[in-house]
């Protein structure tokens, strides 16, 4: 709700739009001397000229005074420390980091792997590999190099089954058909040999966290997309040995070709019993995605809704498959937003982060190497991957030991780096190589923290929307302490506005009256005879709509001159009217009895009423701000400010 209000409140007065004939520092009114800039005045106007609907708004001078008005308001906040209570820092600040993630990325490289993502789920690619499984962290790996370079030479010279059974241990070697898959189905480096080795070819090593890899590739194809089936299936294994699943199957499919429905045959029959009870139906699935190719593969073949395949036989079983739904692979523009999710997610987001935290280098001058990393590692000892290292007593704790921009990184801060790291880290490696990477990643964590803390002060478009936000809480705190909730319990207040403005509350002529509305001129003129000899409303409507039959509706209401059931110019005279045409529809309208103007009460009325007395609350609080403080216009600006809209 408070959001709702919030965006209400802050509608009229924020936009991000750039000019160019004003000047950056063009200061259009100051408040108290604090200056309100041109630009920004320009910004509000020129995305909110299209949305307003007041022409009175339009007007720049009229604007002009809506924005100082709302400027007012702001100072006022500040002066009753608005900004300075604890939950509005808490939410401000939360919105800041959410605010912040859009801007913590390399665009450039986000969207060049949004683009290779589209192109990869728009193919499957049907592999074989050989792994030869090495620790992730592992430095000496000739042994398991060479092991993969003979395997390479088998693969390319033997056909991949029987290099398979020879080689394949499932344990520190995997000889494995992989079928079908698209990106994302293995890891960034795996997918990207594969997708960057041509059919036919075997790729030359390659690592992964799991170790050294070759991958033959032996078709490459567009994506068959999304298919979702129902099936009915006769496992392999019966427990009631009378039962051929063949012979099974073809007693099911023939009860089919009869006409019996297949939901319920498979929830009689089929063994399937996860997707049984929902008649066979199974959950969308793609190429890869089902570890049987001869069941995938006829789901894809089939082509019109509701075809219905003939059975036949997978390693689980007997099946007959029922088509539901199709879906080709989606647009990029359509998969754009989830991909760059799914990539953000996903281990080739380290491309991304790589590439920003390089450009945070340069931008703040980093080295790529820092000579104190000597001392640090004399501190580090076996205990550290234990979970047991403590920190040295004699630590030079303020000693300088990186700089961030304006900001000084002390040995205490690496050194506390490294502590918390303890509990992240298990496998055991060579202590130059641990403090490297703790190094890397220490500094990292830094450059984005210090990066983020000055984003206000680098990047336009964030202190703008920032800023935006920042008064538009300010603002919303404010409007709800000062006029929305301050009216609303003042029912003294509310009941005198009331008693001053009853002639503003008042029910119009109305009427008490039965509509009658039909597509056929002679059925409302049926309902006009039977009205006109004074025939009950209910009977009226059995007579005419009979048989289930709709050939007329009634609306019975308390009707304004303005109500929709009315045509314009409606005479409010008591009894039976004329046939009228209006909204391509024959009505006929008994009037029971006409309402003269009367007054409202305030029960009936309160919501509008106290959101009128807020209004004038509002005025009257507005002269105050504007006798409390002083507001000067710079009338040569506001001049260039006028001649370059109009221009526009």
């Amino acid at each position: 709700m408070k959001n709702s209000i919030l965006t209400l409140c802050v509608f009229l007065f924020f936009v991000i739009f750039t000019t160019a004939q004003i000047k950056k520092d063009d200061v259009l009114f100051t408040v108290e001397n604090a200056p309100v800039f041109a630009s920004e005045f320009l910004r509000v106007y020129n995305k909110n000229l299209d949305l307003v609907k007041d022409e009175s708004q339009k007007d720049i001078d009229g604007y002009l005074k809506l924005f100082i008005n709302y400027k007012l308001k702001i100072i006022e906040a500040r002066a009753l420390e608005y900004d300075k209570n604890p939950q509005y820092i808490k939410e401000l600040e939360s919105y800041k980091n959410q605010l912040a993630e859009n801007y913590l990325t390399d665009h450039k490289v986000t969207n060049v792997l949004v683009k290779e993502a589209y192109e990869r789920i728009s193919k499957d690619i049907k592999a074989s590999h050989i792994l030869v499984k090495i620790p992730e962290h592992e430095k000496d790996t000739a042994v398991a190099y060479a092991a993969i370079l003979k395997m390479r030479d088998r693969f390319l010279n033997e056909d991949f089954e029987s290099v398979q059974k020879e080689v394949h241990n499932g344990n520190t070697i995997f000889a494995e058909d992989l079928g079908y898959f698209s990106g994302f189905k293995m890891v960034y480096a795996f997918e990207n040999v594969a997708f960057n080795t041509k059919i036919g070819e075997v790729s030359q090593p390659f690592r992964t966290k799991f170790g050294y890899h070759v991958v033959k590739i032996f078709d490459k194809r567009k994506s068959r997309g999304e298919v979702t089936v129902g099936h009915i299936m006769i496992s392999n294994n019966q427990k009631d040995s009378l039962i051929n699943p063949e012979i099974r199957i073809q007693e099911i499919y023939k009860l089919i070709e009869q006409g019996e429905n297949f939901e319920s045959l498979a929830k009689q029959f089929s063994d399937d019993k996860s997707s049984a009870k929902n008649g066979g139906k199974l959950t969308p699935f793609k190429s890869g995605q089902l570890s049987s190719v001869e069941f995938e593969d006829l789901a894809f073949s089939l082509k019109e809704i509701n075809e219905i395949s003939k059975p036949f036989k997978t390693n689980y079983g007997w099946h007959i498959v029922k088509l539901y739904s199709k879906k080709p692979i989606q647009s990029f523009e359509d998969m754009k937003f989830d991909l760059e999710l799914r990539v953000k997610r996903d281990s080739r987001s380290k491309l991304i982060n790589t590439s920003l935290i390089n450009t945070l280098k340069s931008k703040y001058n980093i080295q790529n190497t820092n000579p104190e990393l000597t001392y640090f590692e004399s501190i580090i000892n076996d205990q550290f991957f234990k979970r047991g290292w403590i920190i040295p007593s004699d630590l030079e704790k303020g000693k300088v030991f990186l700089k961030i921009g304006n900001e000084q990184l002390t040995y205490n801060d690496f050194v506390n780096f490294l502590y918390n790291s303890q509990r992240k880290t298990t496998a055991k490696r060579s202590i130059v190589d641990l403090v490297k990477e703790q190094y890397s990643a220490f500094l990292s964590a830094k450059l984005l923290a210090y990066h983020e803390e000055n984003l206000e002060f680098e990047n336009l478009e964030f202190a703008e929307i920032l800023n935006e936000y920042r008064e538009g809480l300010l603002l919303f705190d404010l409007m709800e302490a000062k006029i929305w909730n301050a009216v609303k319990l003042d029912t003294t207040g509310i009941q005198t506005y009331f008693n001053k403005n009853k002639a503003n509350y008042t029910w119009q002529e109305r009427i008490n009256a039965v509509v009658a509305t039909s597509a056929k001129e002679k059925d409302i003129k049926k309902v006009e005879q039977m009205l006109q000899k004074g025939e009950n409303i209910e009977d009226i409507k059995t007579q005419i709509n009979q048989n289930d039959s709709q050939n007329v509706i009634f609306t019975s209401a308390i009707m304004n001159a303005q109500h929709k059931a009315l045509p314009k110019d409606f005479n409010f005279i008591k009894g039976v009217s004329e046939v009228y045409f209006y909204n391509d529809a024959y009505h006929v309208i008994k009037v029971k009895d006409v309402l003269p103007e009367t007054q409202k009460t305030l029960e009936e009325i309160k919501g509008r009423v106290i959101n009128d007395f807020q209004v004038e609350v509002e005025k009257k609080w507005l002269k105050k701000l504007e006798n409390t403080y002083i507001v000067v216009v710079n009338q040569d600006v506001l001049a260039k400010v006028k001649t370059q809209i109009k221009n526009n």
